[in-house]
């Protein structure tokens, strides 16, 4: 268990302490929402740095290859559900969001069968930086940030598309 392994590790840990602030008292203790932003945003760092880790250092584990995308998933759609919980997204959105969560990792897994290793892409990459500062945004629902907030959810769906089709179009080979 190295460190990019147990920031991971620490991630999943995370998500139901974040699930608890956010959705006690429904979201309308301010504290809770401060609360809830900071783990996310914890969270999330784990994510940029237990990678950058395990490449830095060649720590690059067959655990940390299956439970580091795991965990960021399992962080995203545990925000999503609680923000369509809140009434703060639409459940459309948030099934358009998971669906490509889940092709995503189908393709990758029926590639992974044929040898074949999918890395991530940059519209994958900008895809999660802007579910993040969305996510945190909606979280902090602060009506000062409101054009802000909607701005960069409508582009995290945006890149949740394109990202899925460049995915699909790059790897189409392996369907075939």
């Amino acid at each position: 268990m190295n460190l990019p392994n147990k920031l991971t590790v620490l991630r999943v840990i995370l998500i139901p302490f974040f699930v608890l602030s956010l959705m006690v008292f429904e979201g309308e203790v301010r504290l809770f929402r401060y609360l809830a932003t900071s783990i996310f945003i914890v969270a999330s760092l784990t994510d940029m740095l237990d990678g950058k880790i395990a490449r830095k250092y060649n720590l690059v584990t067959n655990f940390g290859k299956f439970m580091d995308p795991l965990a960021d998933k399992l962080l995203v759609c545990a925000a999503l559900i609680c923000l369509v919980e809140l009434e703060q997204l639409p459940a459309w959105m948030v099934i358009v969001i998971v669906s490509r969560e889940f092709i995503i990792s189908g393709v990758r897994l029926v590639a992974a069968e044929q040898g074949i290793v999918i890395a991530a892409s940059y519209w994958g990459k900008f895809k999660t930086t802007f579910q993040m500062v969305a996510v945190i945004l909606l979280i902090m629902d602060l009506p000062v940030l409101w054009l802000l907030t909607q701005a960069c959810t409508w582009i995290a769906l945006v890149l949740t598309i394109v990202s899925m089709a460049d995915y699909i179009i790059k790897n189409k080979g392996v369907f075939l």
